[in-house]
């Protein structure tokens, strides 16, 4: 068999994002980590350059019209790339999937168990045997017809309409119609149509209360408004439309999210009365396989179904067939720790780390060879015990005689690498440049890599810096009932900072997101009770598209337009802040219509961007680009780092202050105009957490984030806990859920769920000072807990 000679993967010249022209050699067939703080151009390399380069070729060799498509990624801005073999991308997807992906439908095993039902379940006497798609709810063949596959439906009754029955309909008794006009208008359309609109609403006939919240019936009337002397009202033609018709349409198609969540008050989820919450046609739930049928199967755990499977009586060769090839694809998914998941688990309500590695999970059982795969942050939302479960996959990955490519900031997948490429050394303009590419070892000598300090300092013994701080009172839940938590009771202590840690699907999120947060946000207007403001910080996007920015979002650009329309210049045209927006019309440059790129449609070849020729990506028209501040343009202004900015508006305290906060939380590389697309999650986690930070805090705040530490590199989570620390000191309370033991180890408080996932979790397993929770016997944090304390 023919070898290529040159066992390397050579990278010429790559200048995507702040790469600076990177030179690089990496060896194929072996196990790759790219290393290096936030935002110094990993991702860049490994995504924006390997990945995107052999995703290019493979366009290439596709024909022309099947090219059109496909979704193409833009050539990266590299010389040249050789000794590249075909990629698989495995990134940590930031969109939210909808609600009808699940377990099943993102590992393909939904598919493997229809087909086991079709070809081998037991049929009742005389039923037609059915496709595979009637076991699916999302096919028209297969989705109950009363909720279309989804379950649930969505209902509403007369005291959910009607709070208050001692209210007239004039008084507003009808709580779910729309406030203003609109909402005036419905009750002048019922005065209209012959109701009376000042009885209380106790006392009106049941069938007309009926009429009035429930009909489908539309009538229109002409409607005579009541004249005011200052206002001259024509009759005008009215539609009728009812309480639950305005609820339930608002509810389904409203682009409002506030206008969506006010109708969802009116409406009580429940299961469908036909399906009872099974999602399919009766027909198919007369199927069954080893006595159950496919809604049961699908809602137990993998590891109960492998069992289900393996315990199964011969059923044929079609059955044993079907069912072996079923567990194939199973084994995978338990491997990684994921086997408490169930197939009806739905795809919204995973983790961005569970969700990678059932796609991880998926590759193993495809048996691709000679391929790179590309990984993002693999072990993010991992408890340690289940990243040595993930180092045995990349393992086996790589003995399949693939080569794997991994952006990782985990310390124990870096030390498993047979090869380190330490990206650096600082963030954005600072950054850029490849500091050591070779084997792990090698990286000791590089004096300028923060990856080094820590990877080769974290070996001794830690040592805690300060004391554990007293609580002052404390947040009590008690039979919190929800997802697999049962009966929990669980104590948050306040003026203390909290860490919840667990293996993968123990209820983590569960008991803070849901439970403690819903505690807390029903109690803030309870007098005495110690918290008075909820902050919750996650790691969902800032914005969308690219016209959401840090600037915008901090609302740092409101500042910067209320100075450039202070200006003399600005003045004397009389132009208003809105002159200064790339949303509006006006000052923005109407060819790119403020983007400062345009799309260039090349048919057979991926689309590319280019800067817009108008403006040259400055995102303003040239009349606007002649008034300045201090010598800079509103472009120039939106081009400055954070680091540039704090300089440039040092004498400005409202800019200075929102500046400091970013800069203090590591964010200094950024630019203002940065678009919200380019931000990973943990970037745009330390910007909402750097907009609250800017705010004068006075009141008692409980702080609640969901592993503030993904995707960050130690030496910028050294920065994040210096700021959560902070918080703590000045009076308020922080809980994290969090796997970085270093983390939990500085904590006051631990709180530790487990002892597995799923419906071997869902337990206080262990709550304490961490040195007491690293003696707990039974908890599968406490070794790894006791590591991090030197213990």
């Amino acid at each position: 068999m023919h070898q290529s000679t040159d066992p390397y993967v050579r990278v010429r010249g790559a200048r995507e994002h702040n790469l600076r022209g990177v030179d690089v050699d990496i060896p194929r067939d072996a196990l790759t980590v790219f290393t290096g703080v936030s935002g110094s151009g990993k991702s860049s390399l490994a995504f924006g350059t390997l990945y995107a380069e052999a995703q290019r070729r493979y366009f290439e060799s596709v024909a022309p019209y099947a090219r059109r498509l496909i979704h193409q990624i833009g050539a990266p801005k590299v010389d040249s790339v050789t000794g590249l073999p075909p990629a698989v991308s495995l990134e940590q997807r930031r969109s939210t999937p909808g609600s009808r992906s699940s377990v099943g439908t993102v590992t393909l095993l939904s598919n493997s168990l229809r087909m086991l039902y079709s070809r081998a379940g037991a049929y009742p006497p005389g039923a037609e045997r059915l496709d595979s798609d009637a076991f699916s709810p999302n096919t028209a063949a297969g989705a109950c017809p009363s909720c279309h596959g989804i379950g649930r439906i969505h209902r509403t009754d007369e005291q959910l309409l009607v709070p208050d029955p001692d209210l007239s309909i004039r008084q507003g008794a009808i709580a779910a119609w729309p406030g203003a006009w609109q909402g005036k208008n419905l009750r002048d359309i019922l005065e209209a149509l012959g109701h009376d609109v000042d009885a209380p609403w106790r006392e009106l006939p049941a069938r007309d209360r009926e009429w009035i919240l429930f009909t489908e019936e539309q009538p229109v009337v002409t409607v005579h408004p009541v004249r005011e002397a200052e206002r001259i009202q024509r009759p005008y033609q009215g539609t009728y439309m009812s309480a639950h018709r305005y609820v339930m349409r608002t509810f389904a198609d409203s682009k409002s999210a506030s206008l969506r969540a006010r109708a969802e008050k009116f409406l009580t989820d429940s299961p469908c009365p036909v399906c009872q919450g099974r999602r399919l046609r009766p027909e198919a739930l007369a199927v069954t396989f080893a006595g159950r049928t496919i809604a049961e199967l699908a809602a137990v755990p993998l590891t109960e179904l492998d069992g289900v499977l393996a315990s199964a009586p011969p059923g044929g060769e079609a059955a044993r067939v079907l069912a072996e090839d079923l567990r194939a694809r199973i084994a995978p998914v338990t491997e990684l720790g994921l086997g408490y998941l169930s197939l009806d688990r739905t795809a919204p309500s995973l983790s961005a780390g569970e969700l990678q590695r059932l796609r991880l999970a998926t590759q193993l059982k495809s048996g691709l060879f000679g391929v790179v795969y590309v990984l993002d942050e693999p072990s993010a939302g991992l408890h340690p015990a289940d990243t040595e479960a993930l180092l045995t996959v990349l393992d086996r990955l790589k003995a399949a005689g693939n080569t794997v490519f991994v952006v990782e900031h985990d310390l124990d997948v870096v030390r498993h690498a047979d090869w380190l490429v330490d990206v650096g050394p600082l963030a954005g303009e600072h950054g850029g440049r490849v500091l050591h590419s070779g084997p792990p070892a090698g990286l000791a000598d590089v004096a300028e890599s923060a990856t080094a300090r820590h990877l080769f300092a974290s070996l001794e013994s830690p040592e805690r810096p300060r004391p554990v701080r007293e609580a002052r009172g404390a947040v009590r839940l008690s039979g919190v009932d929800r997802h697999n938590l049962r009966g929990v009771t669980a104590e948050f202590p306040l003026g203390v900072f909290t860490a919840v840690t667990g293996v993968s699907g123990s209820g983590k999120s569960t008991l803070v997101g849901q439970a403690l947060a819903g505690e807390v946000a029903g109690r803030l207007a309870e007098p005495g009770f110690p918290v008075r403001r909820l902050v919750e910080v996650d790691q969902k996007p800032i914005g969308r598209t690219p016209r959401s920015n840090l600037a915008t979002y901090t609302g740092l650009f409101d500042v910067v337009r209320r100075l450039f329309t202070a200006s003399d210049e600005a003045r004397a045209r009389g132009w208003k802040a809105g002159r200064f927006s790339f949303n509006v019309p006006g000052g923005r440059c109407e060819t790119c219509q403020g983007e400062g790129f345009v799309s260039v449609e090349l048919l057979f070849l991926p689309s590319t961007y280019a800067p817009c020729p108008q403006c040259a990506g400055a995102r303003y028209n040239a009349e606007t680009l002649q008034v300045r501040y201090e010598g800079l343009t509103i472009a120039e202004v939106l081009s400055l780092t954070v680091e540039a900015a704090a300089v440039f508006f040092a004498q400005v305290p409202a800019a200075a202050r929102s500046l400091r906060a970013l800069e203090d939380i590591g964010l200094g590389y950024l630019r203002l105009g940065q678009p919200a697309t380019e931000l990973s999650g943990g970037e745009a986690q330390r910007i909402k957490l750097a907009t609250e930070l800017q705010r004068l805090r006075r009141d008692h705040t409980l702080y609640l984030l969901d592993e503030p530490t993904t995707g960050l590199h130690p030496a910028d989570v050294r920065v994040l806990l210096r700021q959560l620390h902070g918080l703590v000191e000045a009076g308020h309370s922080v809980v994290v859920v969090e796997h970085d033991m270093e983390v939990v180890a500085g904590a006051d408080w631990v709180i530790d769920l487990g002892p597995g996932g799923g419906a071997q979790g869902g337990r206080v397993v262990a709550s304490g000072t961490p040195s007491e929770v690293a003696r707990t016997p039974g908890s599968r944090t406490a070794g790894y807990l006791a590591r991090a304390l030197g213990v």
